[in-house]
């Protein structure tokens, strides 16, 4: 077996880690933070959707940004400074909009195909991760946006994925505790929700009862290959060498991908979440138990255990900004007090990450330029939901790298007689 280093402990980091661990190679995980899933994996929506594979490379997509970018507390908010890689992104995300069905269908089939790796590793390693299997309802406040979900539902079934359109009425009955008048919702019984921070801590140290070794704490400066030996320099100047290096860095994949001669345009996408903390009884009976989505304001939300309630959602292009901006916790707040009025927003936690999107929605999973170099990084706002089979994919990647590695070393010739 190979020796691996694996640079990020995030969601895919220790997906990745906990997979190559299982297939008997000497593993070495590398986190900036001080405990794995401080970033991007600490306070997500929660959800584990399969029906939400919907891609954003729809033309719709792009007006909408163009109506938003002046509006401070919109769904998608573009800061209209230029940059070289905010543009060459959404020039490649234009492209992508061919592929929009495709690609929302592949991410389907992704979504549905990591369950089984997803919670059977929880299982086997006794994770307790706030899992709630009672589905997702998707809800619709007129008829062009339940029209429109319609469509996305023929793809996910394409992708292997049954949801079904529900009545107002039926709403109700799936989630009495929903406020308001809609106009219908869909339903995906097979999705479920969690706490994803908790969820890669336990596999943290799942990594490490397997016997990988956790080096938290250290920042990575440099990362070298030579085809068949990787080098990672961290902050503090120790080497870190390997057969193969493995980037799963979230947002900092790019920066990573450029020293090792591959580009991967990763742009960091904010996100921003609530807590809700339900401290009194009320504020739990008036809580939902089932997960939603407001295709309207692009809101998500899971009830995490008895006292808390997640809201996530938003889409920020704004660079490596990681500021938590009161104009864009706002909404998510009057959101609950709008739909959930029995809930007490007395106190609310914001949080706000940078999602790793690439320009077509597709995760970037496989080799790089280089034999040794592979990547696992790029999953955008289903980094959760797709972890468990891009790290999957990895391990094969990665058996594939060693099978060519075994028959391309050098055979010394028979002496001469």
């Amino acid at each position: 077996m190979a020796q691996l280093i694996v640079i990020g402990g995030g969601i895919t980091g220790v997906t990745s880690a906990y997979a190559l661990s299982r297939e008997g190679h000497d593993v070495t995980l590398i986190e900036q933070h001080r405990y794995a899933g401080m970033e991007t994996s600490h306070a997500n929506g929660g959800q584990l959707s399969a029906s939400n594979a919907e891609t954003w490379t729809h033309p719709s997509t792009l007006l909408k940004g163009i109506k938003w970018m002046l509006k401070a507390d919109a769904p998608l908010l573009v800061n209209p400074k230029p940059s070289w890689h905010k543009l060459s992104w959404f020039a490649e995300f234009a492209a992508a909009i061919p592929k929009y069905r495709e690609n929302t269908i592949a991410t389907a089939k992704l979504a549905i195909a990591a369950r089984e790796h997803l919670f059977g590793w929880a299982q086997a390693e006794g994770i307790d991760f706030d899992l709630k299997q009672q589905g997702i309802l998707h809800i619709y406040r007129d008829k062009a946006g339940f029209d429109h979900a319609s469509e996305v539902s023929k793809l996910l079934a394409e992708g292997g994925l049954p949801r079904r359109a529900v009545t107002p009425d039926e709403m109700r009955a799936i989630e009495p505790t929903l406020a308001g008048d809609y106009y219908g919702g869909y339903y995906t019984e097979s999705d479920s929700t969690g706490d994803i921070h908790k969820y890669t801590h336990g596999m943290g140290l799942a990594c490490e009862r397997r016997g990988v070794r956790l080096l938290t704490g250290r920042a990575v400066a440099r990362v070298q290959s030579t085809g068949q030996t990787a080098h990672v320099t961290l902050a503090d100047g120790e080497v870190v060498s390997a057969d193969a290096v493995v980037v799963c860095a979230g947002v900092h994949s790019r920066a990573i991908g450029a020293q090792l001669g591959d580009r991967l345009n990763v742009y960091p996408v904010k996100g921003y979440s609530i807590t809700v903390m339900l401290n009194d009884e009320q504020s739990q009976a008036a809580a939902p138990n089932v997960s939603l989505l407001d295709d309207e304001t692009k809101l998500v939300t899971s009830r995490l255990g008895v006292d808390r309630f997640r809201v996530a959602g938003t889409a920020e292009f704004n660079g490596f900004n990681r500021d938590i901006r009161a104009d864009r916790i706002k909404p998510l707040v009057d959101w609950v007090n709008q739909c959930f009025p029995g809930v007490s927003t007395r106190r609310v936690e914001p949080w706000a990450g940078l999602r790793p999107m690439m320009p077509d929605m597709l995760p970037r999973v496989g080799p790089g330029r280089l034999p040794n170099v592979f990547y696992n990084t790029g999953h955008g706002h289903l980094g959760w939901t797709l972890s468990a089979i891009t790290a999957h994919q990895l391990a094969g990647h990665v058996a594939q790298w060693q099978e060519q590695r075994r028959h391309t070393r050098v055979v010394m010739p028979a002496p001469a007689v």
